[in-house]
C-alpha cells in the first residue's frame, strides 16, 4: 500500500506511539521509513538573531533526536534514513516529502500543553491541508494503537475528493481483510426547516453511500456497512468510531461546499484533533 513513509520528529514524538504505530505498518507494508528533523530557522528568535551558531545548535538537537528515533526503529527492525532540513515545519515537510517521492507523512497530533514543540496543532493541521500525498494523523498521548486495523471508517460526503479517499481507503481495507464502514452525513446546522431541502439532503446522502458500496463492490469487498446520520459532522464521525470500535478512519482531506457537506477542510482537521484512532488524509494530487 505504502513504499516510503515519511516520519518528522521531535523529543515529544520519539516518545510517542506513533513511531511504533510506523514501524509496525512499515513492517507490514514492506515499507522504508525517513526521519526527518526540522530545525525551525522560521522562528522570530532564530531570525532575528541571525547567528550561524543559533542554527547549529538547533542542527545538532536534530541529529540527536534522529539518534534516538533511530534507535527505536533498529530496535524495531524498520529500514529507515534520517534528515534534518531548516525552514519552517510545515512547508518544509511538505515540500520534502513531495521532492523525495514520500507516498505517505505520518503525523502526532494534541497532547499535553508543553510536550511537543512544533508538530503539535497547526504544523499538522497546515500538513494535513498542504500535503498532495495521504496524512496519517494519530494522538502522541495514546499507549498503542490497533494494527492491523480491523475496521476502517470511510466518510464521505458524494464529492469527487470524498470518493477519491474512500477508494483509498477500500484499497487499504482490502489488504488488510478490514471490516468496511460508510457514514455520511446531513449537516443540521445546514438544513433549513424547508421540507424540500431536507428531502434532497437525504437522497445526496443515500447517493454518497451507494458511490462508495459500489466501489467496495467492485474491489470484491461485499460487506460494508452503511451510516447516514444527522447532526455535526466531525462529531458524528468520532461517534460512529467508538460505536463500531473501528481502528482508523480515512477521510478526504477537502469536500465540497453545498447543504449536504461533510468534508470540508475544516470538519477533517477537527477529526484529526479529536480522534483517538489514526486518522489517513487523502489530499488532491
Amino acid at each position: 500500500m505504502y513504499d516510503s513513509i515519511l516520519l518528522p520528529v521531535d523529543e515529544a514524538a520519539v516518545e510517542s506511539s506513533l513511531l511504533y504505530h510506523a514501524a509496525e505498518l512499515a513492517n507490514w507494508d514492506d515499507a522504508s521509513v525517513e526521519l526527518l528533523y526540522v530545525a525551525n530557522t522560521g522562528r522570530d528568535s532564530v531570525t532575528v538573531a541571525g547567528d550561524g551558531d543559533v542554527v547549529d545548535t538547533l542542527v545538532r538537537e536534530g541529529e540527536d533526536v534522529l539518534d534516538e528515533a533511530g534507535g527505536v526503529l533498529d530496535s524495531l527492525g524498520v529500514e529507515y534514513a534520517t534528515s534534518v532540513e531548516q525552514g519552517t515545519p510545515a512547508k518544509t515537510i511538505v515540500d520534502y516529502a513531495e521532492h523525495e517521492g514520500h507516498d505517505l507523512i505520518a503525523m502526532p497530533t494534541h497532547g499535553r500543553q508543553g510536550l511537543s514543540r512544533y508538530l503539535l496543532g497547526s504544523v499538522t493541521g497546515k500538513v494535513v491541508r498542504l500535503a498532495p500525498m495521504p496524512v496519517l494523523t494519530a494522538p502522541i498521548e495514546e499507549e498503542a494503537f490497533e494494527f492491523p486495523y480491523g475496521g476502517l471508517l470511510l466518510p464521505t460526503d458524494g464529492s469527487d475528493q470524498a470518493l477519491r479517499a474512500a477508494r483509498h481507503g477500500l484499497d487499504f481495507a482490502a489488504e488488510l481483510d478490514a471490516d468496511v464502514h460508510v457514514l455520511t452525513v446531513n449537516d443540521d446546522s445546514l438544513l433549513a426547516s424547508a421540507g424540500d431541502v431536507v428531502s434532497e439532503g437525504e437522497g445526496a446522502a443515500r447517493t454518497a453511500v451507494d458511490e462508495v458500496v459500489e466501489a467496495a463492490e467492485a474491489r470484491g469487498i461485499g460487506d460494508v456497512t452503511t451510516h447516514i446520520e444527522t447532526g455535526d459532522p466531525d462529531a458524528e464521525i468520532l461517534a460512529t468510531v467508538e460505536a463500531a470500535g473501528l481502528d482508523a478512519v480515512v477521510m478526504g482531506a477537502t469536500g465540497r461546499d453545498g447543504i449536504d457537506r461533510v468534508l470540508l477542510g475544516s470538519v477533517a482537521e477537527k477529526t484529526v484533533r479529536q480522534a483517538d484512532v489514526p486518522v489517513i488524509t487523502v489530499g488532491e494530487d
